[in-house]
């Protein structure tokens, strides 16, 4: 019997895509050569995507998704496939930052972590190595990930830059990400921020409980016509929303929310005590 290498998910984005590739074969009794000539491939090509020694192409998800009855599902190996191309980031957000870099304002509100457009490189860093270190991401695209981050952040400076009203939850400031050094480097970059015309810095407090309006994060843009479009994600997924009827409503919900969250002088010598561990 010819010896079966162990798979191990766990190892990165693409190792799972083999590992459940060559689960989704055996649970029909296949062999590699049988699939690949299903597929149009051979039986090598299959044996190394499995074990995660070539990445699959696009093309062939899309046979695989043909042979197990997949296409068009949300459990596509299409689906995985443009994940990994990705860098892991959730769908709709592509499609999100292309409208972020010519936004006249930018209306954004985060719970737990501190907003990517006000992240610190060293904090952007620590994020996304931990990600590595739970295999959610290689680490190529970890770098590539901090590497879109800073692009972001360059996008905001020009000759007319968008206005920025942020909107952070008081868990933002405390979660503590990639030690003291970090986060005392983290909180003086909201301060430095805070002090820019265009940027406008509100903490919602944990007093608001059951008045906070949001409880995922929301992110609006206005585009230069004034039309406003809005992005929001779950830990599956993310949706890119332009139906006026349905952002209106998010709009109106984040001016209430900016009403009831500490006003930015508050704000700002809340983030300074926090910085200098002052109670």
């Amino acid at each position: 019997m010819a010896n079966i290498k162990e798979l191990n998910p766990n190892a990165s984005p693409q190792a799972a895509y083999g590992a459940r590739l060559r689960k989704m074969r055996e649970s029909r009794g296949w062999i590699q050569d049988h699939f690949a000539s299903v597929v149009g491939c051979s039986g090598r090509h299959v044996s190394a995507i499995e074990t995660g020694r070539k990445p699959a192409t696009l093309m062939f998800s899309r046979k695989a998704d043909a042979v197990f009855g997949l296409a068009g599902t949300s459990e596509s190996f299409e689906r995985e496939w443009r994940k990994l191309k990705r860098g892991s980031m959730l769908e709709g957000f592509p499609e999100y930052v292309g409208y972020e870099g010519r936004a006249v304002e930018i209306r954004l509100f985060q719970v737990s972590l501190i907003p990517g457009l006000m992240q610190t490189p060293e904090y952007a860093r620590a994020l996304n190595h931990s990600y590595v270190q739970r295999g959610s991401v290689t680490a190529e695209q970890a770098e590539e990930r901090v590497s879109l981050v800073l692009k972001r952040q360059a996008t905001l400076v020009r000759q007319r830059p968008p206005v920025l009203f942020v909107i952070v939850d008081e868990s933002c400031l405390l979660q503590a990400v990639g030690g003291p050094q970090v986060m005392n480097r983290q909180l003086e970059r909201l301060e430095e921020l805070a002090t820019l015309p265009n940027w406008f810095i509100h903490v919602a407090p944990f007093s608001l409980g059951e008045r906070r309006a949001f409880h995922l994060p929301v992110n609006l843009l206005t585009l230069p016509d004034r039309s406003v479009v809005a992005y929001a994600e779950s830990e599956a997924q993310g949706h890119v929303e332009r139906e006026t009827s349905l952002v209106v409503p998010m709009l109106t919900a984040y001016h209430q929310l900016q009403g009831e969250s500490l006003s930015q002088a508050a704000s700002v010598a809340l983030i300074n005590r926090l910085r200098k561990g002052a109670p």
